[in-house]
């Protein structure tokens, strides 16, 4: 090689792709929930892949060949021959048991005429898998069985995830299955819309067939259309009579026209994030982009309501479904890919009858649609048809979506005149017409309350190595946590941020529950079982645990006489602080509870755990012996109050991934003195101990002006820290408030002031102060 060919630079790369990293477009595998049935048909030359989600989950199979005397696939894996568990299952009319008898009685067989094989079992790692081929169509009958949990026990029922996998040149479903009968059912391709009647009560569902692409809806009053009188869905007024002031991207409950008569109601929505106020394209936007002519959605809407007498606008106002916009500080509108994965859909019920329109967005000039305009399904469902009212939830991107549900509990808060919001995911109680807030809060200071609490996730840590994962995992010290003994914990991240807060219970050597907020944290606990190589298992219970709260000065006086506990049990008089009991209610053959001295209100308290069948059996009991003590039902508004009071951290306002325990005012929980062996976020918590960002103080309000979360906390001109929690105390009549703010100013009597407004035109004097604000000392609580 000549010196010039050396001398020459090196050829330039070519630029490089996105790089984008999108799961949320991965089909979710399906779930098959624990203590479960569910029947696959199944075509020739199929997969299946079974997955131990949580690991320790005994599976139990049958196969049903289409033609007689067709090999059996699943004893070509060598698996044992299973117990009565699919049996046990079938007879207890579990979720799928209806599905799986019809089969059964359709091929002339009951379950002794099946071979039964057993899969994974307690030892199965959390991540297991099972592979199966299919050699020829049939039946697959697939049983998660497992004993009801007992609330003392660990013995929970986890899911089993299923991917399907066609053969060679067969295309799975691109639509998730009808959510119930079909009334009828249409195809809206990428840049069209079509026009249709729906009838009250009937059920409009618009579906996100490949995953993010707009839709746009409106809706029209048919009596008014054939009064002549067009009146569409008007955004500004639905967004006012339901108080949202300002734009925010979701769907509104109900959507109302211009004349202000509600049309539709929304009853299920499986993506979460839609823009509900802005206009769907017309020609103007296209035309000032340099693209003339465009399809778009205005013209589309014009052309399909024509025939309907509707007159045509330049741009049409919407519901627009799947659209990902955001307003900033300063009110300007941008946008983004939107959120939905295929399959995502919004379920509408009509309340008069409409003449609706629906499009699939053609806009493929920016990331409305993720640059792929693709089709747009709806199905129209029956006005007979019942659907419970849900907004979906995933545990991570490409995790199912799991819908908002009711709790075991959930009847007798109703029949207490709950009002009900979602709350992780569950359907809570936020007060109650029969009582209100404020009653609530004082039966809580003064008397005693029951509040449903189920939402708050639990996890049955199991094995050799599960005092080992908790120690790694939490920054409490589990060595020195007797049986018997619940404990306060943080969770952080390697960086030292709070990840989660929760209780922990020690139920014997190598039992733990932890009771916390979020399903991710259960997620995070398996996966750093694995990465340490610890043999233990983390099984979620959540939804076979429920919990009621019972607290206030009085809560021991109701439950003495309620609870029986075993001679070798502590008793409820007797039970101490932050300890746990298994007990029964009523006498030694009652049902059985565990019941804690714990709680989230700063009041003397317990939590009674049940499992589901025994919940309402529960409550009624409860209820009974509260009466003549001023029991109250308690919900979430009221339980703010006193928390707040308590001084208590709430995730997302005291505390989040940017937040240590120090600055959440929870470094208590960090013993870095006395724990001996490392955990995760160690080395940045004592970096940052003595040295923290910020410190949480308690705030005296002057007058009775509330504060907000988020607002600013202000020394003269400058910005000193931000408001996490405030509401107006009852009890001490006035504004108070939590608040991270420079711990030079931490200081009891400094004068800060909140802002409102732009945080200069409004001042709200306040005071640095002992916190907690009501009863700092801690006296009630430990009485």
């Amino acid at each position: 090689m000549d010196a010039a060919a050396e001398a020459a630079p090196p050829r330039p790369a070519p630029p490089r792709a996105a790089g984008l990293r999108e799961p949320g477009l991965r089909r979710p595998p399906q779930p098959l929930p624990g203590r479960s049935l569910r029947v696959l048909d199944l075509p020739a030359g199929a997969s299946l892949r079974l997955e131990d989600v949580e690991g320790g989950q005994r599976i139990e199979l049958a196969w049903l060949p289409a033609q007689p005397g067709g090999i059996d696939p699943l004893a070509a894996l060598g698996l044992p021959e299973a117990g009565e568990g699919l049996a046990a299952l079938l007879a207890e009319a579990v979720p799928g048991a209806a599905a799986c008898r019809a089969l059964l009685e359709a091929q002339g067989l009951s379950l002794a005429d099946l071979t039964v094989h057993a899969g994974f079992g307690p030892d199965s790692p959390a991540g297991a898998q099972l592979a199966l081929q299919l050699p020829a169509a049939g039946w697959l009958i697939v049983g998660t069985p497992a004993p009801p949990l007992a609330p003392d026990e660990s013995a929970t029922a986890t899911p089993i995830a299923l991917w399907l996998q066609p053969a060679p040149g067969q295309a799975l479903p691109e639509l998730p299955p009808p959510l119930g009968p079909l009334q009828d059912e249409w195809r809206i391709p990428a840049g069209t819309a079509r026009a249709y009647m729906v009838k009250a009560g009937e059920y409009v569902q618009v579906i996100d067939v490949a995953g993010r692409q707009c839709s746009d809806f409106q809706a029209f009053a048919r009596h008014k259309l054939q009064a002549g009188r067009p009146v569409a869905l008007d955004a500004t007024l639905t967004r006012t009579l339901l108080g949202q002031a300002y734009p925010t991207p979701g769907l509104p409950s109900k959507a109302f026209d211009a004349e202000g008569e509600a049309l539709l109601e929304l009853v299920q929505d499986s993506c979460g994030r839609h823009d509900s106020y802005a206009t769907a394209c017309s020609p103007r936007y296209y035309d000032d982009a340099g693209y003339p002519g465009h399809a778009n959605c205005s013209d589309n809407f014009n052309a399909a309501l024509a025939p309907h007498g509707v007159p045509p606008r330049l741009a049409w106002e919407a519901l627009n479904f799947f659209y990902n916009t955001q307003v900033d500080a300063h009110q300007r509108l941008s946008l983004d890919e939107p959120w939905s994965r295929p399959g995502d859909y919004v379920l509408l019920r009509a309340l008069v009858d409409l003449v609706c329109v629906s499009s699939s967005c053609p806009d493929d000039i920016d990331a409305a649609n993720g640059w792929m305009p693709t089709d747009i399904h709806v199905r129209l469902y029956p006005a007979s048809a019942r659907f419970p009212r849900a907004i979906a939830h995933r545990m991570s991107p490409d995790a199912p979506p799991q819908f908002t549900r009711e709790t075991a509990f959930h009847a007798r808060s109703a029949a207490a005149g709950a009002r009900f919001v979602d709350y992780r995911g569950h359907w809570l109680a936020a007060g109650h017409s029969s009582t209100g807030a404020l009653a609530e809060y004082w039966a809580c200071r003064e008397a005693v309350t029951v509040m449903d609490l189920s939402a708050l996730r639990k996890f049955e840590i199991t094995g050799p190595d599960a005092e080992a994962l908790l120690q790694w995992t939490l920054t409490r010290d589990l060595r020195k946590l007797a049986i018997g003994q619940v404990v306060y914990t943080a969770i952080c991240h390697p960086h030292g941020g709070v990840m989660d807060d929760g209780t922990v219970f020690r139920l014997g050597e190598h039992l733990f529950r932890l009771v916390c907020g979020d399903d991710r944290t259960g997620l995070w606990l398996r996966e750093e079982a694995a990465r340490m190589g610890y043999r233990a298992w983390v099984r979620s219970s959540t939804d076979q645990l429920q919990n009621l709260a019972v607290q206030g000065p009085r809560s021991r006086e109701l439950l003495k006489g309620l609870l029986w506990t075993a001679p070798d049990r502590p008793t409820v008089e007797a039970l101490g602080w932050f300890r746990f009991t298994p007990a029964r209610l009523g006498h030694a053959r009652g049902l059985p509870l565990l019941v804690s001295r714990t709680g989230y209100t700063g009041e003397l308290g317990y939590e009674l755990f049940c499992h589901p069948r025994d919940a309402e059996a529960l409550w009624d009991a409860v209820w009974a012996a509260g009466q003549p003590l001023g029991l109250q039902p308690m919900g979430l508004e009221a339980l703010d109050w006193v928390r707040i009071e308590a001084g208590l951290a709430f995730a997302g306002h005291e505390f989040d991934d940017g937040t240590d325990p120090f600055e959440a005012g929870i470094g208590f929980t960090v013993p870095l003195k006395t724990k001996a062996v490392d955990f995760v976020g160690r080395e940045a918590l004592l970096a940052r101990q003595g040295h923290a960002r910020h410190q949480l103080v308690g705030l005296a309000i002057d007058g009775h002006s509330v504060a907000a979360h988020g607002d600013a906390v202000f020394l003269g001109r400058a910005q000193v820290g931000v408001v996490t929690s405030a509401c107006h105390s009852p009890s001490l009549q006035q504004g108070i408030a939590l608040a991270r703010i420079e711990p030079s100013l931490a200081v009891l009597g400094t004068a800060l002031e909140i802002g409102a407004l732009d945080g200069q035109q409004k001042r709200l004097p306040a005071t640095v102060v002992r916190f907690p604000h009501f009863d700092p000392d801690k006296t009630r609580v430990r009485a």
